[in-house]
């Protein structure tokens, strides 16, 4: 049977990859529906794992920071084929959105837009889009009186304390405080997710995932190394977000536009033009990457914002089912969440708010698109072509 083994390994990655890269090109709708399109292919009707299996993966993948739909990919990719399962699938799925970003930020770069109308169009694109996940994960992340508290301290203090701290000093103090307030949360059913990565593997995943978030800002202080500090920048951004894409936005934003390294038009027009494409939202660092240098700069900041994402995946799915029966564990993760939707509603208003809405005609279009997205249930990239139609018509106004 041994010589079938490679054969048989081969043909099993190709199928991931055939798959994942069709969902790449066609799983529009973020992160909740990715989860349904996965569903969908994976579970219903190849049946590569149980349903039990799937919401197991879901909740561990919700449970770490990063992309959850793409952790959620690379896992399935894992039990399906090992290691390499989860790499090809994480690359079928992500790459049609980053080579179509990277394409985005190179006309940028080649052609003045920055200060076109549709620009300013996308801009509003996104303060819809940021407006629709913060009305849509409110309810679930702050239900409750104590959880609210928590969302505004994070709104306060983020919008008042703007350091690189803030925001990561901010998701420490709310998991302190949920690891108080919810520690005796209700235990919940073993996982039984079977995972062909050894603890070993996986221990040596976690230990680079926290060396490389401590080391990496020390090397780039010591050296004058532009792409290191950048990779450094896209590494955090990927290791300290928790609540999806939309969340990655303030991280960014403080990364590379105070610093110069971009402008804040350039930076929205790229925000808005990621809702247009299928796949992650965190692709969108393949846009900064790309626009700050070029092309190989977008598959850097692709790899960079993505590593924390597959170091995590390896280093937890063996030891999931003790992480997840530890009622502690679960009460500072719910402070956390808490605190994420804080950190995007100040988000929203700056820069998201400020950057883009000038003006009456400016608020009465993004209502419009907000209706076209929320209450008609357009396709997201129908509002973003609209978007950038009506901007070039508004631009005219001024």
């Amino acid at each position: 049977m041994a010589p079938h083994e490679p054969k048989s390994a081969l043909k099993a990655l190709l199928e991931i990859l055939m798959v994942s890269t069709r969902l790449g090109f066609t799983s529009f709708g973020g992160p909740i529906a990715h989860l349904g399109y996965f569903h969908d292919e994976y579970i219903r009707k190849r049946k590569w794992l149980d349903e039990k299996s799937y919401a197991d993966l879901i909740a561990l993948c919700q449970f770490l920071p990063g992309p959850a739909s793409s952790q959620v990919g690379i896992g399935i990719g894992v039990m399906r084929a090992g290691v390499l399962g989860g790499i090809v699938s994480f690359i079928g799925f992500t790459l049609p959105s980053v080579i179509a970003l990277i394409l985005f930020a190179v006309l940028l770069r080649e052609f003045d837009v920055g200060e076109s109308g549709w620009i300013h169009g996308l801009k509003i694109v996104a303060v819809v889009v940021v407006a629709h996940a913060i009305l849509g994960m409110a309810p679930k992340l702050a239900p409750d009186l104590k959880r609210k508290m928590l969302a505004l301290f994070a709104v306060v203090i983020t919008l008042l304390w703007q350091t690189t701290f803030s925001q990561v000093s901010v998701i420490l103090f709310a998991a302190l405080v949920g690891f108080w307030l919810f520690r005796n949360q209700p235990e919940q059913e073993d996982s039984h997710i079977k995972v062909p990565i050894s603890r070993r593997f996986a221990a040596g995943c976690l230990v680079l995932f926290f060396g490389l978030l401590f080391l990496l800002p020390i090397a780039a202080e010591a050296t004058a190394w532009g792409w290191l500090a950048r990779f450094d920048s896209f590494y955090r951004s990927g290791s300290l977000v928790f609540g999806g894409g939309h969340v990655v936005l303030p991280l960014l934003e403080r990364e590379f536009v105070p610093t110069g390294w971009m402008t804040e038009e350039a930076f929205l027009a790229g925000y808005g033009a990621a809702q247009a494409v299928p796949g992650p939202l965190f692709t969108f660092a393949a846009y900064l990457g790309a626009v700050m240098g070029g092309w190989t700069g977008g598959l850097l900041g692709a790899a960079a914002i993505f590593l924390p994402a597959f170091l995590l995946i390896f280093g937890t799915l063996p030891f999931w089912g003790a992480l997840r029966g530890n009622s502690k564990v679960r009460g500072a993760l719910l402070g956390v969440n808490a605190a994420v939707l804080g950190i995007l509603i100040a988000a929203f208003y700056d820069p998201i708010w400020t950057s883009s809405i000038f003006a009456p005609p400016d608020f009465a279009f993004a209502a419009i698109l907000f209706s076209m997205l929320v209450y008609w249930k357009l396709p997201p990239w129908v509002v973003v072509l609209t978007g950038a139609a009506g901007g070039a018509l508004l631009g005219l106004l001024y």
